[in-house]
């Protein structure tokens, strides 16, 4: 068909979404404007089409996407005389060719890949298609049963009265489009046109010798001989169903068939009257349309779509029927199509679909892509739950053997996550989610392994989920708080400084300790806003103190301990926040103590360091929080620009117990002999009885915190604490 040139990318791009629409509805006028019977010129039937090119970019971009606005485009078709089957084909040629061009780009579109795109555009071709064929059907079936019916009429007349009339009759019945066939009340076949033979193969007496009620197809629909029951008795005039007949080379016809009873001058049931329309072609295309719209075109196994169809089936199944899901994510499959391209991704996801395939042919077991690297694996009706361990057993199984790809062997690894329950105690979406969140442990425990489905872990996966897409929100709303844990000088017992320590005070779950929160934050990089904002306001509220108490007992102003993270360390901004900071409220750079964890720093290089001696340089104390946790060599001290070490908690708890561990005592001796003569200041944390900071201020510790002190609260506190607050 002649279709207009495509304009260029650049120039498509600059086009509004009406011009691309306009552009899309010139492309179809000229397309199917030759094969219609209307009486419109061209310009005019191009602005009826307008409205029906925007109904389909509108349904191509709506969400939740819904077909059903390309099932009226087809009907309106047939309603603007555009009947010809050519017109319907070309139709769905521009709607598969050009849609996606035209439509598939807008301003304030959805963010949907070219994939997702083309199995939308494929559903609403299916849809045109079905809107098209059903109301061609309903005006076909109207003409010609009323043609029909007058053509019965004329036939009994004819045999009455006038030989006109059996002419008249004869060329109604036999150029009928539709078939036409008359039997009476026992099924015997009195009448039929040349469209309806054509249907059976065109053979008479194969089609004549059977009976209406032989004409028995194992696809029939329950009720389609229950109905025929009725109208041959006279309780129905007429029913329509679609029903499928055996031709007489032994394939397959479908039909949409309207059977209506015909009665005599009294009013008896005389006659039967079927009109079939074939619908055979159409049914192969809609299951074509179907077959894309719910199969993978990379691997050809089911979609996302067709498994979740099977999974609601499964979970929704009477008599509490068992069900097992295995949920597959490959490992490093990133770095395959990043190191030999996403050709070489392919054919693996390709080799990898034929293996699943092989491992689940059970009855009652299926395989499906569901997008990218994963898969999943369903089985039911099965007896015993380690039957679906056994299935994840055959997918790791079948995975490990290499795959060669360009002469290279891969080694293929993948996560399983393994759920099995019985059907009506979860809805499918809460077994999807069970699985990927499975899928996704055994992936943290290393990987190549499956693990089984666990309600308290996927409880705290979902809540980790919500906590982390709550995180932005709580900062911009200001849930956060600081609480302030103080540092006491053990060689007085004054309060030397404190430690700010970050809360959030969550809407649903209470106060929240940094532990079930800052990985998060970590992972998401809001750690470095949040950590922004504790820096600033811990330091205005150690600036705050310094104003309120300037002569503070041991002669200096209270210090602030502030934690940084790992990830503000590589953070670029992180001196220039600094000294911000400190320049805005006023407070010496010496009364600053960063803690960074030993771990942290472990091989870090010059280019890490950099930014601490930058700070250290500025009278910045950097502490090296944990210590002893960690396996950095001890010689390394020396080149890190810290002067404040803070021994972990586990060295305090060793020194509960009567007497204390004397290994752990020379331990801490040591490093405390070792920090002092590297001029290092030692923190110990922890102390929760006054045995234990006895002990600490014999080893010779300089600073403690913990409960034995205070525990970690509100900042007017920090300033009236003595030893006579301990607990």
């Amino acid at each position: 068909m002649n279709v207009p040139r495509q304009k260029s990318a650049s120039t498509a791009d600059q086009d509004s979404p009406e011009d691309r629409v306009g552009r899309f509805a010139t492309i179809w006028c000229r397309a199917i404007f030759p094969s219609t019977a209307t009486s419109l010129t061209r310009p005019e039937f191009e602005q009826h089409l307008l409205p029906l090119a925007r109904g389909l970019s509108d349904a191509l971009h709506a969400w939740p996407f819904d077909p059903a606005p390309a099932h009226r485009v087809g009907g309106d078709l047939v309603a603007a005389h555009c009947t010809d089957p050519d017109a319907l084909s070309r139709t769905l040629g521009v709607v598969d060719s050009y849609l996606v061009l035209y439509c598939g780009a807008r301003d304030a579109g959805l963010d949907l890949t070219a994939e997702e795109f083309r199995n939308r555009c494929a559903r609403l071709q299916h849809s045109l298609a079905a809107g098209f064929s059903q109301a061609l059907r309903e005006r076909t079936l109207a003409e010609q049963e009323a043609i029909a019916r007058s053509a019965l009429s004329a036939r009994s007349a004819a045999e009455e009265a006038l030989h006109v009339t059996e002419t008249r009759f004869r060329a109604v019945f036999e150029d009928a489009a539709v078939g036409i066939g008359i039997a009476d009340l026992d099924g015997n076949i009195l009448e039929i046109n040349g469209a309806l033979l054509r249907m059976f193969g065109g053979v008479d007496h194969h089609v004549r010798s059977r009976k209406v009620n032989e004409w028995v197809h194992p696809d029939d629909a329950p009720q389609v001989w229950r109905l025929h029951a009725e109208l041959v008795r006279g309780d129905r005039e007429h029913y329509r169903v679609e029903k499928p007949y055996y031709r007489n080379d032994g394939t397959v016809l479908w039909t949409n068939l309207t059977v209506s009873l015909l009665r005599d001058a009294e009013g008896k049931p005389q006659y039967q009257l079927a009109l079939i329309e074939d619908t055979t072609e159409r049914r192969l295309l809609n299951l074509r349309l179907r077959y894309e719209a719910t199969h993978d075109a990379l691997t050809g196994l089911p979609n996302r779509t067709l498994f979740f169809e099977r999974l609601e089936k499964a979970v929704t199944a009477p008599d509490a029927m068992r069900f097992g899901l295995c949920y597959l994510d490959l490992d490093g499959f990133k770095a395959i199509n990043d190191s030999l391209g996403h050709s070489a991704g392919d054919r693996m996801l390709v080799e990898v679909a034929d293996r699943l395939q092989s491992c689940a042919t059970a009855s009652g077991e299926m395989v499906a892509r569901l997008g990218g690297d994963e898969f999943v694996a369903l089985t039911t009706g099965y007896e015993s739950a380690d039957e679906v361990e056994e299935l994840a057993v055959r997918i790791l199984s079948v995975l490990a053997t290499p795959i060669r790809i360009d002469g290279r062997e891969l080694t293929v690894r993948g996560s399983v996550g393994v759920v099995e329950g019985l059907s009506g105690t979860q809805s499918a979406a809460e077994v999807l989610r069970s699985a990927d969140i499975t899928m996704y442990r055994a992936k943290a425990a290393g990987g190549n392994r499956f693990q089984l489905a666990d309600a308290e872990a996927d409880a705290r996966a979902i809540t980790r989920h919500g906590l982390t897409t709550a995180l932005p929100a709580a900062l911009e709303r200001g849930e956060f708080f600081i609480e302030y844990q103080p540092l006491v000088h053990l060689g007085d017992g004054s309060v030397h400084g404190a430690e700010a320590l970050v809360r959030w005070s969550h809407p649903q779950h209470g106060i929240l300790g940094p532990d079930r929160f800052i990985s998060l934050a970590e992972h998401t990089g809001l750690i470095v806003p949040l950590g922004r904002w504790v820096l600033e306001e811990s330091v205005r509220q150690a600036r705050g103190w310094q104003q309120l108490h300037p002569a503070h007992s041991d002669g200096g102003p209270l210090r602030i301990n502030v934690n940084l993270s790992p990830t503000q360390l590589y953070h670029p901004g992180l001196v220039a926040d600094t000294v911000a900071v400190l320049e805005r409220t006023g407070l010496d750079p010496g009364a600053l103590c960063l803690e960074v964890t030993e771990s942290a720093l472990i091989g870090a290089d010059d280019d890490l360091l950099k930014p601490l001696r930058q700070l250290a340089d500025m009278g910045v104390d950097i502490a090296l929080d944990d210590f002893g946790t960690g396996y950095s060599n001890l010689a390394n001290l020396r080149r890190l620009p810290v002067s404040v070490l803070k021994l972990d908690r586990s060295f305090t708890q060793s020194m509960q117990q009567h007497p204390a561990d004397p290994v752990d005592l020379k331990i801490v001796e040591g490093i405390v002999a070792l920090a002092h003569s590297l001029e290092l200041a030692v923190t110990v944390e922890g102390v929760e009885t006054g045995a234990q900071a006895d002990q600490l201020k014999e080893l010779g510790c300089d600073t403690a915190q913990g409960w034995y002190y205070a525990r970690p609260g509100a900042p007017d506190r920090i300033h009236t604490l003595s030893l006579a607050d301990a607990v």
